[in-house]
């Protein structure tokens, strides 16, 4: 009991004098929450160790770090947020700029490729074509080079031997001068055999002229028959399976008259046209021109005049007039009203709405309109400018025959591409307006005529049938004076 009450008052003791050098300090803690710190000096030391103090300056330094991230933190807080929203809008405009920009590179890249591509085809196709050449030349058999020996004549007179006049019905040829008026030159100077009098003899005949070329043996008539058809040259790959191939009846400079010129029509994008010198470098495969066509061409419809390349272009009514030597396109207009893709095409298909053909009365289309209701309608055109001159609408409808062709102005009609033999049945006359039934023989030799077109420079119908190029003679009635 003493003890407890001394320690009462000791501790009351303690407490006055405590309260002389305690202090009391209030703040908030990190959460907020109020809280009271009461500070007493110690009373049995004057001054604390000097041992804590690396772990003061360590709490100094932590302190001084979190103080530097609380800066930080509180810096990027005072942004606004409609700052943030402007930063984000610059950042994605910025972001779709160079997006469109990669999709239009992209895009000219895409079509510089398709570009490549198709001259890479062409190309491909024309070493080919080069590549089966060189394996004929190569398998051709060599000509003997054993020098010929001349024919034997005998000697026994060697004495000119001149016919007596009146013996022969050729002796006026000898005696005939040439144009220039000297006959010295009726020799033949590489003859070296037999005698002079055979020699003169055979100069004579050779130097018969040929008829007047200035003389008009082109006169026009209906057309009476169609020969045997000759085939000129096969395809060699499908691509020629359809085509179109032509002569120009009056060329123009560089491309003399004998220059033959093929397309092949299958496929989407047609523009390749192949030249040849002649008939003879067409039967062995082998071009001197290729020439690619700025615009594809639709169908077979294709003809050649005065220079120019006259073709439908692709899915549309639109014809062209290519200039071969400036290589350029000289005009371009819509075919009015006229079918295209399908609409109107001949009964074997593959989108001949428009046929063009050439002869002696000029520039002609072959095709048809919604208003005349699938009949064939018939344009003469300008060369030139590809209006058209003056139409005729026709009683005949374009799907029930498989071609048609034009000579001397008159359209001729064929009833069937497949069957071997069958017949041209119709005929329109575009000088009277007036057409009627008619019944020629003709021939599909192959069995898919996908072409048939006069040809004004041979007086001859060329034609495609299933891969093969030919021809068919023909003969007009006789000559009609205008």
């Amino acid at each position: 009991m003493f003890f407890l009450l001394s320690l009462c008052i000791f501790g009351l003791l303690l407490r006055g004098d405590a309260q002389e050098r305690a202090s009391l300090w209030r703040g908030n803690d990190r959460s907020g929450q109020c809280q009271y710190t009461f500070t007493v000096p110690s009373p049995a030391e004057a001054s604390c160790p000097q041992a804590s103090a690396p772990e003061v300056e360590g709490l100094k330094a932590r302190l001084s770090i979190l103080e530097a991230l609380v800066s930080q933190l509180s810096g990027k807080d005072t942004q606004s947020p409609g700052g943030q929203r402007g930063a984000s809008v610059r950042g994605h405009s910025e972001l779709q700029e160079t997006l469109n920009r990669a999709v239009g590179e992209r895009n000219l890249l895409q079509g510089e490729k398709e570009r490549l591509e198709m001259e890479l085809e062409g190309l491909r196709l024309r070493m080919e074509e080069m590549r089966r050449e060189t394996e004929r030349l190569r398998n051709r058999p060599c000509l003997p080079q054993n020098p010929v020996v001349p024919p034997s004549f005998p000697q026994r007179d060697r004495s000119p031997v001149r016919p007596a006049v009146g013996s022969n019905q050729m002796s006026h040829l000898m005696t005939r001068p040439n144009r220039q008026g000297d006959s010295s030159s009726l020799r033949d100077s590489a003859w070296q055999y037999g005698s002079q009098g055979f020699q003169e003899l055979k100069a004579d005949v050779t130097e018969v002229p040929a008829p007047d070329s200035h003389q008009d043996n082109t006169g026009c008539g209906t057309l009476v028959s169609v020969g045997d058809p000759v085939t000129h040259r096969k395809a060699d790959s499908i691509a020629g399976k359809y085509g179109v191939w032509m002569q120009d009846p009056e060329a123009v400079s560089p491309y003399g008259p004998s220059m033959v010129w093929r397309i092949d029509t299958i496929g989407t994008d047609v523009r390749q046209l192949f030249g040849y010198d002649d008939m003879e470098q067409l039967s062995k495969g082998f071009p001197s021109k290729v020439l690619l066509l700025p615009d594809p061409l639709e169908s077979t419809g294709a003809t050649l005049y005065r220079g120019s390349l006259y073709y439908q272009r692709r899915l549309s009514r639109s014809l062209i007039r290519y200039d071969l030597a400036a290589e350029h396109v000289a005009a371009r207009r819509e075919l009015p009203h006229a079918g295209f893709h399908g609409q109107f095409p001949y009964s074997w298909g593959g989108y001949t709405d428009i046929d063009l053909s050439v002869d002696e009365k000029g520039l002609w289309a072959v095709y048809s309109t919604n208003k005349a209701q699938g009949a064939i309608v018939i344009s003469q055109l300008d060369p030139q400018t590809l209006e058209v001159k003056k139409s005729w609408e026709t009683n005949i409808r374009k799907a029930s025959v498989a071609n048609s062709f034009i000579i001397c102005g008159k359209m001729y009609t064929v009833a069937s591409y497949a069957a071997h033999n069958t017949v041209i049945n119709y005929m329109f006359d575009t000088e009277t307006s007036q057409g009627r039934a008619v019944s020629i023989p003709f021939k599909n030799r192959y069995g898919y005529n996908s072409m048939v077109d006069y040809s004004m420079a041979q007086r001859k119908l060329f034609a495609w049938d299933n891969f093969h190029l030919v021809t068919y003679d023909i003969s007009l009635g006789r000559q009609q004076v205008n």
